[in-house]
């Protein structure tokens, strides 16, 4: 992955600064655990702080690698019980095409959430290459990927909690970075740090707070968040959030590995409706690589005459299915 100092950050580029892996070296005890920080794997302002650790019984034993996620403190929310949340999250699915979530440890006062790291790269990592030289990925390689994914999501919406009750599961944050290709071919989705559920006990999103990935964010998403400012309730409602907000974030990814370009770059878009005005007071979890208020007109215009423009390259069967999963309304998409 590109780790060359830039000047400014680019949107593709989850290294930001050329970095030294002694750096970043230490090691601290949590639990029955040793952990040996080696080396980071994100840094990036947009992105959650990543580092591949060694971790291993105190008791002694082989030591197996993982991944330490920081934890991003958000005014208005409490990062430990945030958390604990996603680790219980995880902790209720079973998948092989989802990474596992080990445990919650904290040092010297920073929490962490220990994730399974599998040897390979981000899908990003692969995208930003494509996007260098302006070479499209194989429609085989997009559609396993994206297949995978789907498996994954599919399994995710409909996992039930401890009494069996749905956990109405939704990840928010599918995107390039949170899809894990590993050296021997498997395909697993990560990070469930933004998702939403109906978990027993879980923490309401305050009303003015943009969680996931806004830069594959659905409409519907955001129309939820605009509607909770203006009426004062929990944005994040079955009735107005579900599995197919995760499909149409799916969808752009896709995409964006059969073009090569980032679907909803404001340099490429065609507007096909007037700017919508932009709610005041809406802030996301992280900064964002372009100004949010230019992502939400830019998703909120993004129609079938669009993806009829960018796609215009991709076999027709796969143009069907980017038709359906893009669909702005969600009761037309899979």
């Amino acid at each position: 992955m590109p780790s060359t100092p830039r000047e400014t950050p680019r949107r593709d580029s989850p290294r930001r600064y050329a970095v030294k892996s002694e750096d970043y070296r230490f090691t601290f005890e949590a639990g029955e655990y040793r952990y040996e920080v080696t080396e980071p794997l994100v840094l990036h302002p947009y992105y959650d702080t990543l580092f591949i650790a060694w971790r291993r019984l105190l008791s002694g034993g082989p030591r197996h690698m993982v991944e330490l996620k920081k934890v991003n403190m958000v005014p208005g929310r409490d990062a430990r019980a945030s958390a604990r949340e996603e680790v219980r999250l995880a902790s209720l699915l079973r998948h092989p095409k989802i990474a596992r979530v080990h445990d919650f440890i904290v040092n010297k006062g920073i929490p962490y959430v220990v994730m399974e790291h599998m040897k390979g790269c981000f899908l990003l990592t692969v995208t930003h290459a494509a996007a260098l030289v302006e070479k499209r990925l194989s429609p085989a390689f997009a559609v396993y990927v994206a297949a995978e994914v789907a498996d994954a999501l599919e399994y995710a919406h409909n996992a039930e909690d401890e009494t069996g009750a749905p956990l109405r599961l939704v990840h928010r944050a599918v995107g390039p970075l949170r899809i894990r290709l590993g050296a021997d071919g498997r395909v697993k989705l990560c990070n469930l740090g933004a998702a939403y559920s109906e978990l027993a006990g879980r923490m309401v999103t305050p009303r003015d707070l943009l969680r996931g990935d806004p830069a594959y964010i659905a409409p519907e998403l955001l129309r939820s968040m605009w509607a909770a400012l203006e009426s004062k309730t929990d944005p994040l409602t079955p009735r107005e959030l579900d599995g197919r907000a995760d499909i149409f974030s799916l969808g752009l990814v896709l995409l964006e590995m059969l073009t090569a370009k980032y679907p909803l770059d404001p340099l490429g878009l065609v507007p096909s409706r007037p700017a919508t005005h932009f709610p005041q007071g809406l802030r996301a979890e992280r900064p964002t690589w372009v100004e949010l208020e230019v992502l939400f007109n830019r998703v909120l215009s993004f129609g079938p005459e669009e993806i009829e423009r960018q796609a215009d390259l991709v076999p027709e069967p796969l143009r069907k299915i980017l038709g359906k999963a893009l669909q702005p309304n969600p009761e037309n998409r899979y």
